[in-house]
């Protein structure tokens, strides 16, 4: 079971892990998917590009419509998750670990400090319904 301690979240559902890698994973939330639901296809960006905090970083395709995911974190994009092409669905069954979208190699790693515990986004999200 992840440990959703170690990771912070944005109020447009996406998540960010430091991983052993030193790279900031990033995805999106369980309650996001939910809300998404069948993941069809997922646009991964390209290894190498700049993103600031904010900007968007990919789009995420579903049966319902297509979904703008935002980078939590300025970086460089220096993978994107490859098993998406052939299995976007991942994203669904797995968001925090099988299921995430880019690793970026991150420009400031106090971007995260804005950013909301597990906890916060719990009540975040129970405030939005």
């Amino acid at each position: 079971m992840t440990d959703l301690n170690d990771y912070r979240f944005t109020e447009t559902h996406e998540w960010v892990h430091l991983r052993e890698d030193g790279l900031f994973y990033v995805g999106i939330t369980d309650h996001a998917q939910e809300e998404i639901t069948d993941i069809v296809f997922v646009d991964l960006p390209e290894s190498g590009r700049v993103v600031n905090a904010g900007d968007e970083l990919l789009l995420v395709d579903s049966v319902k419509a297509s979904f703008s995911i935002y980078a939590p974190v300025s970086g460089t994009v220096e993978r994107s998750n490859e098993a998406l092409a052939n299995s976007p669905e991942l994203v669904n069954s797995s968001p925090y670990e099988d299921g995430w979208l880019v690793a970026l190699k991150p420009s400031d790693t106090a971007d995260t400090d804005s950013l909301m515990t597990h906890d916060q986004y719990l009540a975040f999200v129970e405030s939005q319904q």
